[in-house]
């Protein structure tokens, strides 16, 4: 009797788990044509017109169609795992072929495509095309966020001159392991003021988050902002107090940032905002071996160092001198305790804001000269600075110089040191070791690129 009454207790089993299934699936219709009036703009509370006259943060207040869609899709999750544990089931029971078959392909098939197509439905929609999920996108909640990492179809529906059917925005890789900070940096109202955070992005910039999404809000700048001196007297002059935002820095002018205040705020590049200082350096001698000057450095290839950069801390001085030979140095900085980027803009010279961990943004065989100092020290990682070694390789032209100037580290390490700079195969036109202290030393150079066979 148990076994005749099987097929219509399994029947009546499979009849139950279809009206269930039916019920969830009329659920997803629902939401998803919510969500297609939403989308289309037939709802009062259109995003744009909300942001522009409430502000990003209420848009969705009391009414999340991400959070319903999730709601939904953890249900059918569990109801899909449910389903497959009972036709695992009924195959070891051997239950009638008949009835398995109509489980799997009328009613798990089904659910799983509801379930899959309900859950591309999470992306917003962006512009005319379509947006494919990502995997990176689903890590952020933040929508500003999955807007700007989104691919990007072309409107004409044709490649562009890129080549490339989509545009692909990028954030940096330890952006994921910083998602509270990005995501506080990427809330803001839509064509509104930014806040103040530029501390926050460097923050970001400088713990691997780079490059950082562009933002769709208004920089703030100094309501009191000066005309710029005249470019023959901004190259030695402090630039007026009024044309920097002070409120990150511990210092609120330049005054106070002089060498001799130990309530400066920077560490780095000690007196490079004292001008008289700076006038020194790079033409006249010392009593150290290790200091070049730039006339004898210029010298090597006379007339043919035009363009450069400047890889180091500082305020532009050896941008400002170069300047002065008619040689375009770009100076890479970080605001580190300082305005450095400012001052170097000021100054009318052109500041890179750039972190060590960025891949120069110049074509290959370029630069007539690289020049480094006062940051590549003996603290840096050996495998990092053959990153950057061989970077700087990649951007400096054959004939090109690369000038080490005043790098140091502990007597012991040196030879470590001299290695990553041998091992490009560089000509040695000026190699100088000379001790800084008991236990450290100095080492500066000028190194010629040679051509290479293609």
């Amino acid at each position: 009797m148990g076994r005749s009454c099987f097929p219509r207790c399994g029947f009546a089993r499979i009849i139950a788990w279809l009206q269930l299934v039916l019920g969830i699936l009329v659920i997803v219709v629902s939401i998803s044509s919510l969500f297609r009036f939403y989308s289309a703009g037939f709802f009062v509370h259109n995003e744009d017109i909300c942001r522009h006259f409430y502000g990003a943060k209420d848009v969705y207040q009391g009414f999340d169609i991400n959070d319903r869609i999730a709601e939904v899709l953890t249900t059918i999750e569990n109801l899909h795992k449910k389903l497959e544990m009972n036709l695992q089931q009924m195959e070891k029971s051997n239950t009638r072929l008949e009835y398995k078959n109509y489980l799997e392909v009328e009613v798990l098939r089904p659910v799983y495509s509801a379930y899959t197509a309900l859950k591309q439905l999470r992306l917003p929609k962006i512009g005319n095309g379509t947006v494919k999920e990502e995997s990176l996108i689903d890590t952020f909640t933040t929508e500003e966020i999955r807007k700007y990492i989104a691919p990007k179809e072309n409107r004409i529906g044709k490649i562009n001159f890129y080549g490339t059917e989509k545009i692909y925005n990028t954030i940096g890789h330890a952006c994921v392991l910083m998602k509270k900070e990005l995501e506080e940096y990427m809330d803001y109202d839509i064509g509104s003021y930014c806040k103040d955070d530029w501390n926050l992005a460097q923050k970001l910039m400088v713990n691997g988050c780079d490059p950082l999404p562009r933002r769709r809000c208004l920089t703030r700048a100094s309501k009191v902002y000066q005309k710029p001196y005249p470019i023959n007297e901004s190259l030695w002059k402090l630039p007026d107090d009024r044309n920097v935002r002070w409120g990150n820095y511990q210092c609120r002018n330049f005054g106070c940032l002089s060498g001799k205040n130990p309530k400066r705020g920077y560490t780095k590049c000690i007196g490079c905002f004292e001008m008289e200082k700076e006038k020194l350096k790079w033409v006249t001698n010392t009593s150290l071996q290790v200091d070049f000057l730039i006339r004898d450095v210029l010298a090597i290839k006379p007339g043919q160092i035009r363009i450069g950069l400047d890889y180091g801390v500082g305020t532009g001085t050896f941008a400002a001198r170069m300047r002065e030979l008619n040689v375009t140095i770009v100076s890479t900085a970080l605001n580190l305790g300082a305005p450095f980027n400012e001052i170097i803009a000021l100054r009318g010279l052109i500041p890179l804001y750039a972190t060590l961990n960025q891949r120069l943004p110049f074509f290959d065989n370029t630069m007539d000269l690289i020049h480094t100092t006062g940051f590549l020290d003996g603290w840096i990682d050996l495998l990092l600075m053959d990153f950057i070694i061989f970077d700087w390789d990649r951007v400096l032209r054959p004939g090109g110089l690369l000038w080490i100037d005043r790098f140091f580290c502990n007597k012991k390490d040196m030879e470590d040191y001299m290695y990553m700079f041998q091992q490009l195969r560089y000509k040695k036109h000026k190699w100088v070791i000379a001790p800084k202290s008991q236990h450290q030393v100095y080492l500066s150079a000028v190194l010629e690129k040679p051509p290479r066979a293609i």
